[in-house]
């Protein structure tokens, strides 16, 4: 206890020592001083440590070192002095330590094997390089062995060896066939990692004779190849399936040992039949995020970058339907030594104190050894400022000859880390690196920063003095810096005159002075004006300055921010500018800019051009066609052309464009040139070579342009090497494995000779690979097959002809062709934020694995089930896309209380990547739906009976109903409120104790736990007493539409002797309804003058039931015919057609009622006997009714109805033929003059309330009694 105590207090001592050290002095990176100053050696560049050379080039081992002075090279190889002098082929290159070794003439590279050491020596100390072990490349021939074919029974498994030569590097293996192409592979048939070809289950397909395993050994670029395998499946009949077992890795259990940062990648491979499929998982954690990919069809996991805290038990499990099997992989994570604090340079001065700290971590952990100029410590000549206390080396009082180099070396079994750090002691008197007496200016009131820049060992103080005999500057008004800057922050023009800065330190005393100048401020003493100007008047704005008289002040005027137009109308004079022969496009901002060198200042104005008065008319037009063209001075590459203007008609001539055309590549087609100001008549016109120019000039002026003049002369320029490369230079692969190289081609005057061609070149981005090359012509498209997936190349394209080349082009670059991505999103997050909407995150995948430009991701989701109802429906999946590297979105328009899937996949040029997998999550409640429907049957005088269906979407668990009514009186005021709450498990209610004949509304809606959906209502009335149960209504309103007219029928239940009426108008319009009075009770009307093509609704009502109309129709009438159409129904000879075959139904049917009574005997005889006519009852047929008829103003068709009787009358059981079978309408009438009213008609039971119910059709008895 005693001893942990003291230790404690050692460290202590030791943590308050390092914190009173004195801080090393930072080296000002002044080029010059850098070359004044000592400095041990610092090695810049060296060969890697494991370096694997090519045996038939030189070998160059890199050493590179600064240091002054200059540091002279030694080398050791295999822990002994390499005296490259003995050696003819060893050479080392001048001011450098970087060995070439002469292989290409003569040498062997196996002969210089070895382990090699450089050493970089001054005066100051000796840094070294790493151990850099040098290997030759070995691609080996495959041995010779007599292969044996392979004939296994179909779904059996097979494994074909590679066994490759052993190789350095190691080769990269692949199976071919004897045309070279790829063996397909598959989950089925894939290669392990070892190189070996591996079967799940042979199938008559795999039969074949050229399996051959390929090694490429990719340092010396050769490829070695095995004997071709034969193998041969035959066929058992059935075949029989097999439960997984696994091919590789063999037994239950295994080992691994990996290095952190590296990959790990482990296999399984499994034979079986159906194909088993492999799952990965890691015992007691999740497989790591972002860094797990899966291989070769799931066989192989690859985890990146893996750490200690990937170490653990990795399962593969091979599963197909007849059971599985598995295997466990025990990963143990190593690591080889790596820098947690890298020993840094110190720089001190004599007497300073300082440490050198060297920390590493591995695993196991490291061992740390220190090295003074390359000898170990413990045996290198001691120094008594220096004290080693394990990873740290402390410095105390140091002197001059303490500078040496230092290296630290971190080692375990599995590596090594090598740092160089050197301790320069400097004793250096104070220099002042600011130049003498610079020349500081600022405007007054602003800040001024005035340098002095210094270096010295010891640190130097610095002081400031104003004057060269002036007293030491103190106080507020001054800002003193580290870095020896002194800030004035509001100088004043009393500020101005000489600066001293003094640095000092115990080698010497330095002074440096510098002038402060404070100037005056620019102002604007008169600024320009809003003005208002007449179109073509003219007008100046003014801008007077007053500004130091020692520093030159320039004046720029612009335009709307931009530069003034170049028109000869603006004049700029000192203090004005001036606008002639205003124009509209003259408005605008004008804005005077007043610029030194030490400050700027602005003022702006307003110009409004208006209309000028009215002035006589002249007749303005476009000018006439300048003439007389000509060329002269003809040269190559240049002409002038002239020419004579036409009458510019009353409208001066502003410019003239001048065009031309190539008579030998496009003949006929004129293209644009140059165009000159309008008071020029000359032009000096630039040509290209092997064109056939002509030329043409067309006058401009307000008006517009003239007719184009008379072409000149021809002229054919000489041909020459092109002047310019093909434009919009592209590289887009189309496929994985090629680049498609496309430009734009040169037009054929760019050409500048016979014979244009492009030089197609490329090569790989960021590899030392030499250009590739193609000449082609007539093409502007070039395929690159063979590319690796989207990498990207460095293209050109240049154009030459039987001349010669263009100039280089520029490169550009493009990407090989994309494939799909490899790895789909991990950690697949969702947030349900309420019942319709859900936020889902995601992981964006490594840029590696995207293959591709990335475009996005793509989120499917989709409907799994209710739960409120647990009834699965047909998957519909939904997809949202997200631009971009985004990593959430927003999942709008869910159902409520349902259960969702979902998965996220990243998407790039190519396609969709793989779904990630499938994340389940559930919306909470919301509220229902209104209730499917709502009857209202059996009204009684003081009762309804309501049922009701439950809502077509709940949206949870249902918990109740509520019922909602008031009374509707005639003039349709309500009455007071009644609501009721219903259980969610009753569909039917009867309400009892209402009014009688009085018509209510229903409010009717489901709740859940959230709250109440929407409701659905209805109308019903109670009925006035027993004999009269039904209500009126209007039903089944139906159209048959013509151009100018449409028939209107309809269906009525109700009281006799109602008045009906027609109300229609344009569908959509806020137009009053017009209204037609229907003649009599007739249940149809025609609608006549109509519009053709048009929409309309209409609605039919009862006069006397105040408020009573049906539902609304909607249809269209014809479109408008070219002639007019004669209607058949409107024609004379049809109607009385049409009236004899209705006489003729009616003695017909007259006929067969006769008949029929004489068959039997009623059970009202007597009632019968009274009626005025008994042979015209009815009698009835097998189904007990006969069609309803119409009298001469009806001509509906006739329709089929039935009647059940009600329990207060006539029973059926007594008399299968009893008038009650044909009561009609609310008390059983018959006809019109009241006879047998009440007296056979039974209680009609109420029908359901649904919409677009057939009504019942009259009975015959009424028909016939309408005849009489």
């Amino acid at each position: 206890m005693m001893k942990k105590k003291r230790l404690s207090a050692s460290k202590a001592s030791l943590v308050l020592f390092l914190c009173q050290m004195i801080s090393a002095l930072d080296v000002p990176l002044d080029s010059k001083l850098l070359e004044e100053l000592s400095q041990p050696p610092t090695i810049t560049q060296q060969s890697p440590k494991d370096y694997i050379v090519d045996p038939r080039e030189n070998i160059v081992i890199q050493c590179e070192a600064k240091g002054k002075p200059p540091p002279s090279f030694s080398w050791t190889r295999n822990g002994t002095h390499f005296d490259i002098d003995k050696d003819a082929q060893v050479t080392m290159k001048p001011n450098s330590g970087t060995l070439v070794i002469n292989i290409m003439n003569g040498g062997k590279a196996e002969a210089y094997e070895g382990i090699y050491q450089c050493t970089a020596r001054n005066e100051r100390g000796a840094a070294i390089s790493n151990n850099i072990v040098i290997r030759p490349s070995r691609s080996p021939l495959w041995t010779k062995e007599k292969l044996e074919p392979h004939q296994v029974r179909e779904g059996d498994s097979l494994v074909l060896h590679c066994r490759p030569p052993v190789g350095l590097p190691p080769p990269i293996i692949f199976w071919m066939d004897n045309a070279f192409q790829r063996l397909p592979q598959s989950e089925r048939v894939s290669q392990g990692l070892n190189g070996d070809l591996y079967f799940s289950n042979v199938q008559p397909e795999d039969t074949r004779e050229d399996y051959i395993c390929y090694a490429r050994f990719n340092h010396t670029q050769t490829i070695q190849q095995k004997q071709p395998i034969s193998v041969k499946v035959f066929s058992t009949k059935p075949v029989t399936e097999k439960q997984p077992i696994l091919l590789t890795p063999t037994g239950s259990t295994s080992t691994k040992v990996e290095l952190r940062g590296s990959v790990l990648l482990l296999e399984c491979i499994a034979a079986g039949l159906p194909t088993p499929g492999i799952h990965w998982i890691k015992e007691g954690g999740e497989l790591p995020a972002n860094r797990t990919f899966f291989e070769n069809f799931k066989k192989t996991l690859k985890i990146i970058d893996v750490s200690e805290a990937d170490s653990g038990n990795y399962k593969c499990i091979a599963r197909n339907i007849l059971g599985s099997a598995y295997h466990v992989i025990s990963v143990t994570v190593k690591a080889a030594p790596y820098w947690i604090t890298a020993p840094r340079n110190l720089v001190l001065s004599p007497g300073e104190d300082g440490t050198l700290i060297c920390r590493a971590n591995g695993n196991p952990k490291p061992n740390i050894s220190w090295l003074a100029n390359g000898v170990p410590i413990a045996i290198a000549p001691e120094d008594p400022s220096r004290k080693v206390d394990g990873d740290t080396i402390i410095f105390s009082h140091v002197q001059e000859r303490s500078s040496a180099v230092y290296q630290c070396n971190a080692s375990n079994e599995y590596g090594y880390l090598l740092a160089n750090a050197f301790v320069n002691v400097l004793a250096e008197p104070p220099r002042i690196l600011t130049p003498v007496n610079k020349l500081y200016q600022v405007i007054a009131d602003s800040p001024a920063l005035l340098d002095c820049a210094y270096f010295g060992s010891p640190k130097p103080e610095i002081e400031w003095f104003k004057g060269v005999k002036g007293s030491i500057l103190r106080g507020n008004e001054y800002v003193f810096h580290d870095n020896g800057t002194l800030e004035i922050p509001v100088a004043q023009k009393d500020s101005t005159g000489t600066y001293t800065c003094v640095a000092r330190n115990e080698l010497g005393k330095i002074q440096n002075e510098v002038q402060l100048e404070v100037k005056d401020p620019t102002m604007i003493i008169k600024q320009p004006e809003y003005k208002v100007i007449q179109r073509y008047g003219q007008v100046s704005f003014e801008c007077i300055i007053k500004h130091d008289s020692t520093l030159l002040a320039t004046v720029t005027w612009l335009k709307d921010n931009d530069e003034l137009p170049d028109d000869e109308r603006f004049l700029v004079g000192k203090d004005n500018l001036t606008i002639m022969n205003v124009t509209d496009k003259d408005d605008g901002t004008y804005t005077c800019i007043v610029n030194t060198t030490l400050d700027s200042v602005s003022a702006s104005a307003v110009l409004t051009v208006v209309a000028a008065p009215p002035t006589p008319a002249i007749i303005y037009a476009r000018p006439n066609p300048p003439f007389d063209l000509e060329l002269t001075g003809q040269l190559e590459r240049s002409v002038e052309l002239s020419w004579i203007p036409g009458d510019e008609n009353n409208s001066p001539i502003t410019s003239f464009v001048i065009e031309y055309e190539d008579g030998l590549h496009e003949p006929g087609v004129w293209h644009y040139q140059t165009e000159v100001p309008g008071t020029q008549t000359t032009v000096q016109l630039k040509l290209s070579p092997y064109v056939n120019y002509s030329f043409r000039v067309i006058a401009v002026n307000e008006i517009g342009r003239s007719q184009p003049s008379e072409p000149s002369e021809q002229y054919l320029t000489k041909s020459a090497n092109p002047d310019e490369n093909p434009s919009n230079v592209q590289g887009i692969g189309s496929e994985p494995d090629n680049l498609v190289i496309t430009w734009e081609p040169l037009k054929g005057f760019q050409s500048n000779g016979p014979g244009l061609q492009y030089k197609v070149s490329w090569r790989q981005k960021d590899v030392d690979d030499e250009w590739t090359s193609v000449i082609v012509a007539n093409v502007s498209k070039y395929i690159v097959s063979g590319t690796p997936t989207f990498v990207p190349y460095e293209i050109k394209v240049q154009a030459l002809n039987d001349l010669g080349y263009a100039p280089e082009p520029s490169e550009v670059i493009g990407h090989s062709g994309e494939d799909l991505p490899m790895v789909a999103p991990g950690n697949v997050q969702v947030h349900v934020i309420n019942s319709t909407l859900a936020k889902v995150h995601w992981d964006p995948v490594p840029l590696k694995t995207v293959r591709g430009h990335l475009q996005g991701y793509k989120v499917y989701y989709w409907k799994v089930q209710s739960l409120s109802r647990r009834s699965r429906r047909h998957v519909e999946k939904k997809i949202l896309t997200f631009r971009g590297n985004k990593t959430f979105g927003m999942l709008p328009g869910l159902e409520p209380y349902s259960s969702y899937k979902l998965n996220v996949r990243v998407v790039n040029g190519k396609g969709e990547g793989p779904a990630s997998p499938d994340k389940v999550f559930k919306t909470p409640e919301g509220v229902p739906s209104s209730p499917s429907f709502l009857k209202i049957t059996n009204p009684t005088l003081d009762s309804l009976t309501l049922e009701w269906g439950s809502p077509t979407h709940p949206n949870g668990v249902l918990t109740s109903y509520v019922l909602k009514f008031q009374p509707i009186n005639n003039t349709h005021e309500l009455g007071p409120l009644v609501e009721i709450r219903i259980p969610a498990n009753e569909s039917s209610l009867i309400l009892k104790n209402l009014n009688y004949s009085t018509r209510y509304k229903f409010y009717f809606n489901a709740q859940t736990s959230v709250g109440s959906g929407s409701q659905i209502t209805e109308e019903a009335v109670t009925i006035m007493d027993e004999v009269q149960p039904l209500y009126p209504r209007i039903r089944n309103v139906t159209t048959a539409a013509a151009e100018t007219y449409a028939n209107i029928s309809w269906e009525y239940e109700g009281p006799d002797h109602a008045n009906f009426y027609v109300e229609y108008g344009v569908a959509g319009s806020k137009e009053d309804w017009k209204k037609e009075i229907v003649n009599g009770s007739r249940s149809f009307f025609v609608l006549k003058g109509l519009t053709p093509g048009t929409a309309y609704k209409v609605r039919v009502g009862a006069e006397g039931l105040s408020g009573f109309r049906s539902s609304e129709d909607v249809f269209e009438t014809g479109p408008a015919m070219a002639s007019r159409q004669v209607d058949i129904a409107t024609q004379g000879w049809f109607i009385g057609l049409m009236c004899a075959v209705a006489l003729l139904i009616l003695i017909l049917l007259i006929v067969c009622f006769i008949r029929r009574n004489k068959g039997g005997k009623y059970p009202v005889k007597e009632k019968e006997d009274a009626h005025a006519d008994p042979e015209i009852q009815p009698m009835k047929e097998d189904d007990g009714t006969f069609g309803e008829y119409s009298d001469a103003e009806d001509h509906k068709p006739l329709k089929k109805g039935s009647r059940t009787p009600s329990d207060r009358t006539v029973k059926k059981e007594d008399s299968d033929d009893s008038l009650v079978d044909y009561g009609e309408g609310v008390n059983g009438q018959f006809n019109e003059d009241g006879s047998f009213i009440g007296q056979y008609s039974g209680k009609k039971e109420k029908e359901p309330a649904e919409g677009n119910e057939s009504s019942e059709a009259p009975s015959p008895v009424n028909a016939m009694n309408s005849f009489v």
